[in-house]
């Protein structure tokens, strides 16, 4: 009975760890993410390429997060060792497995869509490879990177339902929010970073500096955040909901300043409330 208790706890946990692998979170805000860029470009008959261009996104992302905690694994050691890998809940090669299940099941759904939406599908499938085996390490290509992937995922919804020209500043404005947060995350994980060898931008022009490069992007971000309203994609709440969305994550610039951790957390906030923004703004008009 001994026995049998201990391989059902191990078994749970295994599990445990497979789920905090996908790290949900980040994989239903790109779902959420895409399904906005589909409803902002689409009509009321797009429902189902959305929903399943919305799945393939929640794949694609947990395989591409359980990649990165592979070849993270050592880092994460330091930064993060309550992660799956570093704490035992699942082995390296258990990781790569599960991610290849999630790949496939991405690649699956997306041959459904439109064949635009299948080719920004399989450009971010190896963009998210390539992230931690190639650029993650350079000064801001990695930072770039993610940034690309976070603000395509406003295209492939676009590209689902057949418009993705409609969404193309939300594309815009959403990457280079991301990449403020994503120097934000570099200055709050440099100590590992800088042990591992690896060249963030943090490393290697200092944690200052790369904050006022996070700040430089928002700035622009705001500043071109009125472009949707002001061109007669959103209405009015749109514009009401996004300046309170621009003022979260300028305060989280300003934090990370004298606490990135927290920073990081209140511009997920302010990532939340720009999406609420661009769905009230097209709802605005649609009523």
């Amino acid at each position: 009975m001994c026995r049998a208790a201990v391989e059902e706890d191990d078994v749970r946990e295994t599990a445990r760890g497979a789920f905090e692998l996908a790290r949900p979170g980040n994989c239903v805000a790109a779902a959420v993410l895409t399904a906005t860029g589909a409803f902002v470009a689409g009509t009321g008959d797009a429902l189902a390429p959305a929903a399943i261009a919305a799945v393939t996104t929640a794949f694609a992302v947990a395989a591409g997060n359980a990649i990165n905690d592979y070849f993270d694994r050592e880092i994460d050691a330091i930064n993060q060792p309550d992660r799956p890998i570093p704490r035992g809940a699942i082995s390296p090669r258990g990781a790569l497995g599960i991610s290849g299940i999630w790949f496939a099941a991405a690649v699956a759904l997306a041959l459904a869509l439109p064949l635009l939406a299948l080719a920004i599908a399989a450009v971010n499938l190896v963009a998210l490879v390539t992230y931690t085996t190639v650029f993650k390490g350079t000064p801001g290509l990695g930072n770039a990177l993610v940034s690309y992937l976070v603000g395509s995922t406003f295209l492939f919804g676009g590209a689902a339902v057949g418009q993705p020209r409609a969404v193309v500043v939300l594309a815009l404005l959403a990457a280079l929010s991301t990449f403020a947060r994503e120097v934000i995350k570099d200055v709050e994980d440099v100590v590992g970073d800088r042990e591992e060898g690896l060249r963030t931008l943090p490393v290697a022009i200092g944690e200052r500096r790369s904050l006022w490069v996070a700040t430089g992007s928002l700035v622009v971000a705001v500043a071109a955040s009125p472009l949707p309203y002001l061109s007669g994609t959103f209405g009015g709440a749109y514009l009401l909901l996004v300046a309170v969305a621009d003022a979260v994550m300028l305060y989280a610039c300003h934090e990370a300043f004298t606490d990135p951790t927290a920073a990081q957390q209140r511009f997920k906030y302010g990532t939340f409330l720009a999406a609420v923004a661009f769905v009230a703004g097209r709802a605005a008009l649609l009523v």
